[in-house]
């Protein structure tokens, strides 16, 4: 018997070595963690459970029968984070540089299948270098059924992926099906055909991290939602988001217990709009002031920097926040924005998280480069995704809500359950000066008429007075009692029920 378990011992050694020592060294010496080193950083200490160890590829070309390495390439299996359960899969570049075979996605399937049978999250870790060429179409066919299953099982579990290498080819479309896609800086790239046939089809000269490094990812392409200076601090921000997520789309959002006090008031809100109403302020700092110690992941912050999105908690619930920004193109709405928010608003929607939207915004862009970019299709997305929300929605508008846009941000008409303003708000079709130019377009050579009707236009129409008069607003707030309205109106809303008309799939304007 001690031989049967000595013998054990040594083929799970053989099997955690994975490519071997000076492969392994390699891997340390590029700042890069191991696929094993990467799980148990991620999980609970000790609470991994290894799937499928000594799987093998079953290929016998190209000299592949004599290159055979316990688990193939890739690490999978399930254990927790803070308690509780997720599946994770973790490829392993120094193992056929975690390329994917047949076998290898097999391993891959089995966890994905897992994890929704057992409607908990799945995490993925990708650092390899595409299919596995020696195996040619059953190594597509593995990518096919990976695939399949993201489709599957979006909006039912979620899905996260962490790029810590190169990904490439068929290993980015995984991670884009996914819900949230993060990267590390200077180690990770993600592209579908690399410098290399890029230079020989195009004769375009450009390195990995111009391609699809994580700048290019974060703030040009939003391929990414953010990304870490080293393995380290990307799995442990995984873990900090990870608490804020449901395990699935019936579980609920997670509850921790909150020694802020919900009714907490903050008299500094009071003087956050300046006077002059062009002038900018941050509306980060209002989110961080209203939610339960200050503690905000923000999402894509580096994307559509003239909106904020990501998660908070208010009461220990998680609360999903879409925020203009003034800070950036005074928080106008243009095409990246509303792609932008629009995915963010419906994850939340999926996973019945409730979700704040603060309101502080002249309107949508206007130009030639927006209009031909499809800024009219790209802010209908966001129209649709808040019109087709039933999850709890809570808007404060803070100061302008002009045209189109007002609309859009979760106003009332289309789906807000709870709407309030602050007393400096705006709610109009446009600024003033621009409506009495175009209704008093005669007067436009007598400056004292002008400044005259822009004082009057300003008194009748731009104020928030005029909407709670509709009831287009619910309550005119103080800005320092935001917290405590918020937090009233999201426990009210705990219970809110939507019937909605049975359709097969909404045909969203993609």
């Amino acid at each position: 018997m001690k031989d049967i378990l000595d013998r054990l011992d040594q083929r799970r050694a053989q099997a955690r070595l994975g490519g071997g020592e000076s492969r392994v060294a390699a891997q340390h010496k590029r700042g890069k963690l191991t696929a094993r080193e990467r799980i148990e950083l991620l999980l609970d200490s000790g609470s991994f459970e290894e799937f499928d160890m000594f799987v093998q590829h079953r290929s016998n070309d190209f000299g592949m029968e004599n290159q055979k390495i316990p688990g193939d390439g890739v690490v999978t299996g399930w254990g927790t984070i803070n308690g509780r359960a997720v599946f994770v899969f973790s490829k392993d570049f120094t193992v056929f540089g975690g390329s994917l075979s047949e076998a290898h996605a097999q391993k891959i399937i089995k966890v994905q299948d897992m994890a929704l049978k057992m409607r908990a999250p799945i995490i993925g870790i990708f650092d390899a270098g595409g299919a596995r060429i020696q195996e040619g179409v059953a190594a597509l066919g593995g990518y096919g059924e990976v695939f399949k299953r993201n489709v599957t099982a979006s909006g039912v579990i979620p899905q996260i992926s962490v790029i810590m290498g190169p990904c490439a080819g068929g290993d980015v479309y995984s991670p884009a099906m996914t819900d949230f896609i993060f990267m590390v800086r200077d180690t990770s790239y993600m592209f579908v055909t690399g410098p290399d046939v890029v230079k020989t089809v195009t004769n375009e000269v450009v390195t990995a991290e111009e391609l699809g490094g994580a700048k290019v990812h974060t703030s040009k392409s939003s391929i990414a939602d953010g990304s870490y200076e080293n393995d380290v601090e990307a799995l442990l921000q995984i873990r900090r988001l990870m608490d804020f997520l449901p395990a699935n789309n019936q579980a609920g959002v997670p509850e921790i217990e909150s020694f802020d006090d919900p009714s907490r008031l903050d008299r500094s809100l009071d003087t956050l709009i300046p006077d002059n109403p062009n002038k900018p302020y941050d509306m980060g700092e209002l989110i961080r002031r209203v939610v339960d110690e200050g503690d905000f992941f923000e999402i894509q912050a580096a994307y559509a920097r003239n909106i904020i999105t990501g998660f908070a908690r208010v009461e220990g619930r998680t609360v999903g926040f879409v925020a203009n920004q003034p800070m950036v193109l005074a928080g106008v709405l243009d095409s990246d924005a509303s792609r932008k928010a629009a995915r963010f608003v419906r994850f939340c929607d999926a996973f019945s998280i409730p979700i704040v939207t603060f309101v502080d915004v002249p309107g949508f862009l206007p130009g030639t480069a927006q209009e031909y970019g499809g800024l009219i299709k790209h802010g209908a997305k966001l129209l649709f995704a808040y019109s087709q929300a039933t999850v709890p929605l809570v808007t404060v508008i803070t100061r302008k809500a002009f045209g189109g846009a007002y609309d859009v941000m979760a106003s009332k008409h289309v789906g807000g359950d709870v709407n309030y303003a602050w007393p400096t708000a705006q709610i109009a079709v446009m600024g003033a000066k621009g409506a009495v130019e175009i209704i008093f377009r005669q007067d436009l050579g007598d400056p004292e008429k002008i400044a005259a009707r822009t004082s009057e236009y300003e008194e009748r129409f731009m104020s928030p007075f005029v909407a709670a008069e509709r009831g287009y607003i619910d309550e005119v707030i103080m800005p320092h009692s935001t917290r405590r309205r918020i937090a009233r109106a999201l426990a009210m809303l705990r219970t809110k029920e939507s019937e909605q008309p049975w359709k097969k799939h909404d045909n969203i304007p993609l």
